[in-house]
Formats: C-alpha cells, structure tokens, sequence
C-alpha cells in the first residue's frame, strides 16, 4: 500500500512517471458497478421486489430507523400533506393497526415535545426506506451489536 501511496506522490509531484506494476497495482473492487472500468457503462441492476405486507425486520442497532414493509408508490409526502401520518399518526393508529410514529418525531431542536410531528421529521423518506428482497451490493462484515456482546445467543 505504501509503494502505491509513494507512486501516486511522485507522479503528482510531476516528478516520474511511474507505471503501476502488479505488485502496486491496486486490488480489485467489486462496487455498486461491479469491476466494470469507469469509462464502460455497465448493465443497471434490476430493480429489486418490494416486500409489501412483509413482517418488520429487526433492527440492527439501536436508533435505527425502521423499514417500511408496504408499497409507498404514490404516497404523497411534500410540505402541504403526509400520507404517511394517515396511518402512523397517534390518533389514527387504533383503527390502522399501523405502529405510531416515535416519540422521538414529536421533539424539537432543543428535546422539547411538541403537539404534532417536529418539521424536522415531518419528511419520513429522509430516513425510512420501504423493504427490499435485495442482497447487499457490496459483501460486508457487519455484526449486531448482541452478537458481539452475548455471543453464545443464550439470553
């Protein structure tokens, strides 16, 4: 990693021009684009299926938002209307079934409650994503955090 760091130093510096040899060559990684060069356009991944009416996931760690387990195709959620709250709201939850929206939207800036959802968190899509039958574009290591404090799994 070094020689690559040293080679790309010296040819910024205008001062060789290194060739990249395999030794320095940078390891391959497979992206979002696959090991598709830049300058090639590569095939769009298919879109995956959503998990409509699917159980919600647990969460991984703690403050994570939820999925969203419906379709929001054509949900309308701008300054002037929020279909979201037309299920998740507190009051329209008992005849939705739907789970209400956190506590934590209702608080301001400061930590203080207000009547109704804070702007700040009026705009769900800034944080909750409908659920996807999708693997991870990129391999990944992630482990929850029980796992790594009760790795056993007895309780």
């Amino acid at each position: 990693m070094l020689q690559i760091l040293a080679a790309a130093a010296l040819i910024l510096a205008g001062l060789t021009s290194v060739a990249l040899t395999q030794e320095t060559r940078p390891p391959e990684v497979a992206g979002l684009r696959g090991t598709a060069p830049l300058a090639d356009n590569s095939d769009s991944p298919r879109m995956p299926r959503i998990e409509d009416g699917a159980m919600r996931r647990v969460r991984n760690y703690p403050e994570q938002p939820p999925t969203i387990p419906h379709h929001i195709d054509g949900y309308q959620v701008d300054r002037n209307a929020n279909q979201c709250l037309s299920c998740h709201a507190r009051a329209r939850t008992g005849e939705s079934g739907a789970p209400m929206v956190s506590i934590t939207h209702f608080m301001d800036r400061e930590g203080q409650f207000l009547a109704t959802v804070s702007p700040r968190r009026y705009f769900c899509n800034q944080c909750h994503v409908p659920q996807v039958d999708a693997r991870p574009p990129v391999e990944n290591d992630f482990v929850d955090i029980d796992s790594l404090i009760n790795p056993t799994g007895r309780q």
